[in-house]
């Protein structure tokens, strides 16, 4: 092949792509008979012979022999035969080699080109089948570039995968050639290439670390019904096991946290909160707002909404940091949660409080929405809490909160 040896190049594409050997063969002879074709018709006759193990190949080209040449693709003329082998007679068949040198240039850089493209594409087919079945599992690989937009990792086979910012935990930062922990969400065909997408931000990312980390659930002893999460903030996972014997949430947990640990570190220090499942909906929020303990429920089934009523010193604890766990808790029952404070009759100033409603015509509406949500629908349940803590929870400005504040301590200071 003058320096061109097909056999040898296909031969580095196997190894390095794991293509099997009847693959490999028909290939080879797809791209050898359409170059046939090209150059002598589309009726001519070959026998293409691919010894893969010795690394070499040959081509027999067949034509029947005749006085008279009507079809120079399937025919050859007695007198051309005779030249060759004087032992051929009209009628039969006269077959001969095909060297690779009758290709010439350009026929030789074609079969390598077509080659080549036709090993990408069943790398590519290969890739996607291989991938497309493997989504929900958990791959670790190495960051092989980092953008603004996304990061590119590779698996242990040098495969590509593509990791967006906007499936990265908040605080994740990667380098190249830091090693990536992440579940496979999305395989899909883009312009014949496979994308294969990663998320460290699904809930069914926390699910499959559970799974690795606690036997049970990879048994089946321990099955977790729901996963609600604020990637890098906080999470909430709902278990529930059949056996009467097994602690759901101290497997998950494990002996002084050994289990859960490794969890929460591989999420950036997220905080994860692991309650038994009950199809009780007022058990399960009560279990998912823990530590706050409810006073009392209003269900309203019609808007899937629940008001509960808690003790001042409890609606903090209800809302969370950010109101992340009012909001996961509503996220767990499939209820939007509102938190409100229970007047104490012990208290004889609490009847004296006035709703922050009141105030409209000095407060602006959207700064009084934004103190109900976090819990504080009264003037005193706004005072009782500190300017920083406001500021934090409500996202208001510190200004706003004195403001606000001193508009409602004159109410009382008036009286």
């Amino acid at each position: 092949m003058e320096g061109l040896n097909l056999i040898s190049t296909f031969a580095e594409f196997k190894e390095l792509k794991s293509i099997d050997k009847p693959t490999m063969m028909g290939v080879l002879e797809d791209i050898f008979r359409t170059q046939l074709e090209k150059m002598y018709g589309e009726d001519a006759q070959f026998n293409i012979i691919v010894n893969v193990d010795k690394g070499d190949f040959e081509i027999w080209r067949t034509r029947e022999v005749v006085e008279t040449v009507e079809n120079p693709a399937t025919q050859i003329s007695l007198e051309e035969v005779k030249a060759i082998d004087d032992s051929y007679e009209v009628g039969e068949d006269y077959t001969e080699e095909v060297k690779l040198s009758s290709f010439g240039r350009r026929g030789i850089l074609n079969l390598r080109q077509n080659l080549q493209s036709r090993i990408m594409d069943i790398e590519k087919a290969n890739l996607y089948n291989e991938y497309r079945d493997r989504v929900g599992e958990i791959v670790v690989g190495e960051v092989h570039q980092s953008w603004k937009k996304e990061a590119l990792v590779r698996d242990e086979n040098g495969n590509e995968l593509v990791l967006p910012k906007s499936e990265q935990i908040p605080s994740d930062f990667f380098r190249k050639g830091d090693t990536v922990k992440a579940v496979i969400i999305n395989v899909e065909m883009r312009n014949s290439t496979p994308v294969i997408t990663l998320s460290r931000t699904a809930n069914s990312f926390l699910e499959e670390l559970f799974k690795q980390e606690v036997p049970e659930i990879l048994d089946g002893l321990i099955t977790i019904r729901k996963v609600v999460r604020i990637p890098g903030e906080r999470a909430k996972v709902a278990v529930e096991s059949y056996d009467d014997r097994i602690d759901p949430v101290g497997a998950c947990v494990g002996v002084k946290g050994s289990r859960i640990h490794g969890i929460v570190r591989e999420l950036r220090n997220e905080n994860i909160d692991i309650i038994n499942w009950t199809s009780n909906k007022q058990l399960l929020i009560q279990r998912a707002l823990s530590p706050a303990k409810i006073s009392s429920m209003e269900f309203d089934e019609e808007n899937k909404s629940v008001r509960v009523y808690l003790k001042p010193s409890e609606v903090s604890l209800a809302i969370g940091k950010g109101g992340s766990n009012i909001r996961l808790a509503g996220m767990l029952a499939d209820y939007e949660i509102e938190a409100y404070r229970e007047l104490d009759e012990n208290d004889a100033n609490e009847e004296e409080d006035v709703m922050l409603d009141e105030f409209s015509d000095e407060i602006d509406e959207w700064i009084i929405e934004a103190l109900k949500g976090i819990g504080c629908d009264t003037a005193k349940s706004v005072l009782a809490l500190d300017v920083d803590e406001l500021s934090h929870r409500a996202d208001l400005e510190e200004e706003t909160v004195i403001e606000v504040q001193k508009i409602l301590r004159s109410e009382f200071e008036d009286e």
